[in-house]
């Protein structure tokens, strides 16, 4: 399965705890993210991360092309809702378009985990007939 991270600044530590606490989980995928969160996952766990640009110039709008060619199979995105950010357009976009395309999407810790585990138990299978033939 194809695993799509983006995390705002204020939850780059969240994720990076997230990401070392299911590490033998996610091992067993294809990991995305954007450059600084990507890096960071990287230094946090030692998993291999295929990145993006940096969200701001670009990277976002790479992820939602990977969505919207159906190629992500999970999105991650920690952002902070208390803080009102320069990059709403955005997290509106990308959030918009996993419901138009019916990719799982968990913006917060507790669906994460509710997320990750069910990967493991095989509860997200049926993406894998779901993606397009290359």
């Amino acid at each position: 399965m194809n695993i799509g991270f983006i995390a705002h600044n204020s939850r780059k530590n969240l994720i990076d705890n997230f990401c070392l606490a299911y590490k033998y989980i996610l091992a067993k995928h294809e990991l995305y993210a954007t450059e600084m969160t990507g890096r960071r996952i990287e230094e946090a766990t030692n998993l291999k991360v295929h990145k993006f640009l940096s969200g701001s110039v670009g990277g976002e709008e790479q992820f939602i092309d990977m969505i919207e060619r159906d190629y992500m199979d999970l999105v991650i995105f920690f952002y902070n809702p208390i803080v009102n950010s320069p990059n709403e357009a955005n997290i509106y976009a990308i959030t918009r378009s996993c419901d138009k395309y019916n990719i799982p999407i968990a913006t917060n810790i507790a669906t994460a985990e509710s997320m990750v585990l069910g990967l493991a138990n095989g509860d997200l299978d049926w993406r894998e007939n779901m993606r397009p033939v290359i």
